[in-house]
């Protein structure tokens, strides 16, 4: 593996100003988006958000997932603190690519849930590799992280690289009633976790049988 970095460059949003930094992943043919606002190399643990690339929910607005809504809801829990970070990791549905998730949301359409799809076409439910998040820890001089994320699984994954996750913060948003399904397997088959007091968790119907899910 080999993680090059590129260049940096200011990025305005509707949140505030970030800082992308550019990265190759010469090996795997890929590029990968470091988002950085305020001093995050001063040693304190940083607020971030460890993102996959998810074109379907980030770019074109779909309802099938809950990646939309988390990307900006990262992007806006940074800007009220000042200071986080956002790994934009080039990882299309869990590692698939966008046509196997394309491929993927038929069989959800015929009945599947996110993991049996997956292992139908062959994969592992999640086939992301967060390795490629060393190099740019270490490029960005962040020693410590306040993980977003309601996966346990992938706070277990960057501890066993020996990357430190001094806190898990909850990251629930984006519940709608197409996607409720997908939530469910998320939480029951892939171990995610979810607080149910939380409004966005309770405040959407569950969705009919013939529901789509991603």
């Amino acid at each position: 593996m080999t993680i090059r970095f590129v260049e940096s460059s200011k990025l305005p949003t509707p949140w505030g100003m970030f800082t992308m930094h550019g990265f190759s992943d010469d090996g795997a043919d890929k590029e990968h988006l470091v988002l950085t606002m305020g001093d995050v190399s001063n040693g304190e643990p940083v607020l971030a958000r460890v993102h996959s690339e998810c074109l379907t929910g980030d770019a074109l607005f779909s309802m099938r997932c809950d990646c939309g809504p988390q990307l900006q809801a990262a992007m806006h829990k940074i800007a009220l603190e000042g200071r986080g970070v956002i790994f934009y990791l080039r990882q299309e549905g869990r590692g698939i690519g966008l046509l196997n998730k394309i491929r993927a949301y038929h069989l959800q359409d015929c009945g599947a849930d996110t993991v049996e799809a997956n292992e139908r076409l062959g994969f592992g439910a999640d086939m992301r590799d967060y390795s490629i998040l060393k190099p740019m820890l270490e490029h960005l001089n962040i020693k410590s992280l306040k993980l977003m994320t309601n996966n346990p699984r992938k706070v277990k994954a960057l501890r066993e690289m020996g990357i430190t996750v001094a806190e898990r913060i909850s990251h629930q948003t984006g519940r709608n009633p197409h996607n409720a399904r997908y939530l469910e397997t998320k939480r029951g088959k892939l171990g995610h976790l979810f607080e149910e007091g939380d409004d966005s968790w309770t405040s959407q119907e569950p969705p009919d049988e013939n529901e789509s899910d991603v």
